[in-house]
């Protein structure tokens, strides 16, 4: 292939990321129209780990886990990334609009520096809080308008906020394990399932049967979570990480716009300059961390190359 042909493909796979990506708070919205929160994660939950779990196992035929340890590991991750993650989220979704919602998500690599960093007591840098500081005063910045209203109250705000510590939380913890070569697919089908079956019991508990609706635009928000947003989304993903972590981290900044863009365009949500604003302050936050991130990989890449001369 050329290398023209390679970075196009690499752009429509970029795109498409973002798409999908950030298109998962106006199907959850839209889901939400129909059904209790935790009907509606459930079985996406369940369809996603299928589709993952079938791909990993009967197609690339990878093994399952191999001891207890393992599927320790798995559990506790599945606790912390679905379970928690995104039981907090979907119930967060129907006190917050689609694009405010997509703006919190996408400070999640400030909140994981931040708390790796106070986990692990390390110093304080000025690129951390600067950067902190940035995308909170970005989301109030966004929120501002839309508090009172439909669109965003203060208690949907602070599930957001737990719901993405537990996220920032769960991917440190995940970092820091040894997987045993085990296939992140394998990895990802499997805590899918488990933050599932966290969040079944609730769901029978809270379910009632007339706050739901199983019609056709509930399982189309559910089959659009389940694949396009969980599945794909996660493989183009690590085929941007693949291909350049860095150029594939620059299409997380794409994330916000696209959020508030889609949730306009599908779910009538208000574009103000308080939007602008917001998401300018997060972007320019994120890019910081970036930043950091890259000067990091590179003293690293660099002090291995010492080692080995």
């Amino acid at each position: 292939m050329s290398n023209r042909n390679a970075t196009l493909l690499n752009f429509l796979i970029g795109i498409t990321f973002v798409i999908f990506w950030s298109s998962a708070s106006s199907a959850t919205k839209i889901g939400l129209k129909h059904a209790q929160p935790l009907l509606l994660a459930i079985p996406r939950f369940i369809l996603a780990a299928a589709i993952m779990l079938g791909i990993a196992h009967l197609i690339m035929r990878q093994p399952l886990p191999a001891n207890k340890t393992a599927w320790k590991k798995i559990a506790i991750y599945g606790f912390l990334n679905v379970g928690l993650y995104l039981g907090l989220y979907v119930v967060a979704m129907q006190e917050v609009s689609a694009g405010l919602a997509s703006l919190f998500i996408a400070i999640n690599p400030v909140l994981i520096m931040l708390i790796s960093t106070l986990w692990f007591r390390q110093p304080l840098t000025t690129v951390t809080i600067v950067s902190f500081t940035l995308c909170m005063v970005g989301m109030l910045v966004a929120a501002y308008p839309l508090l009172g209203g439909s669109h965003a109250s203060a208690f949907g705000l602070s599930l957001l906020l737990l719901c993405n510590i537990s996220y920032s939380v769960g991917a440190i913890y995940f970092s820091k394990q040894d997987w045993q070569n085990i296939h992140i697919l394998t990895i990802n089908g499997w805590q899918t399932l488990f933050g599932c079956l966290y969040l079944l019991p609730f769901a029978l508990y809270y379910y009632q049967p007339a706050a739901n609706t199983f019609n056709g635009s509930f399982w189309g928000a559910v089959v659009w979570l389940a694949i396009p947003t969980s599945v794909i989304a996660t493989l183009l993903w690590m085929m941007l990480l693949r291909e350049n972590p860095t150029k594939a981290s620059a299409w997380l900044f794409l994330c916000p716009v696209a959020g508030f863009s889609i949730a306009a365009l599908i779910m009538g949500e208000p574009l103000t300059w308080y939007t602008l604003a917001g998401v300018t302050l997060v972007i320019i936050g994120l890019y910081f961390v970036q930043l950091m991130k890259n000067e990091r990989t590179n003293e690293k890449l660099n002090k291995e190359e010492v080692q080995k001369s």
